[in-house]
């Protein structure tokens, strides 16, 4: 059988991480200053271990191996909006250090191009893996994904629980934070926006 262009992958992208390299040693360091700093005794369990324990955890939350986007083509004509929901995130926030976590609903209006649908959860966990702001979280993937499917209508829909909120400052449990990014039509099309905004709704709560 001969393998032709319409059910071959035609593009794919190694994306490297997104967050700079982590000096184990330098963190390590630091986090034995701040507990020091707060009073800890560095003769005690705590003192001794948790820096390790504390700079392994940053960098597991700030590091994603390099994957590929795969992409293929829009053979059948799919032009109407596809949305994904209840992709998990787990991001920092770079306020306070401290993490941020919820969920993502994403839509894109495919042109020439669909993505594979794994690689869309892929896109929001790695913007996710870097220090952070919830609003810049949204618009990074939206226009991330608006790059490689080169298309114009991509939206980005996330609920998150902010621990800066919710454990100290304000204290307020069970608060959650929405926040939209589109572009396009998605953006500028009352109807188009709307039309979003309820498919990613239903497909948040699907999940």
């Amino acid at each position: 059988m001969v393998a032709t262009l319409s059910n071959l992958e035609i593009g794919h992208t190694l994306l490297p991480p997104t967050a700079p390299s982590i000096d184990r040693n330098a963190a390590e360091l630091a986090v034995g200053q701040l507990l020091t700093a707060l009073g800890v005794d560095a003769s005690t369990e705590i003192g001794v271990n948790t820096p390790r324990r504390v700079a392994d955890a940053y960098a597991q939350m700030l590091t994603q191996k390099p994957w590929e986007f795969t992409k293929f083509p829009n053979e059948d004509d799919q032009h109407d909006l596809v949305v994904t929901g209840g992709i998990e995130f787990t991001s920092v926030c770079g306020h306070h250090l401290l993490p941020f976590f919820g969920t993502a609903a994403v839509g894109y209006r495919p042109a020439e191009l669909i993505p594979g649908l794994s690689k869309v959860a892929r896109s929001v966990r790695m913007f996710a893996a870097r220090l952070q702001t919830q609003e810049g979280l949204g618009q990074q993937v939206a226009r991330f994904l608006q790059q490689q499917l080169e298309c114009a209508d991509v939206g980005v829909l996330l609920r998150a629980e902010h621990t800066c909120m919710t454990c100290r400052g304000v204290r307020a449990q069970g608060s959650l934070t929405i926040t939209v990014a589109t572009t396009g039509a998605l953006q500028t099309d009352v109807s188009a926006r709307a039309e979003f905004l309820q498919l990613a709704s239903m497909a948040g709560r699907a999940a």
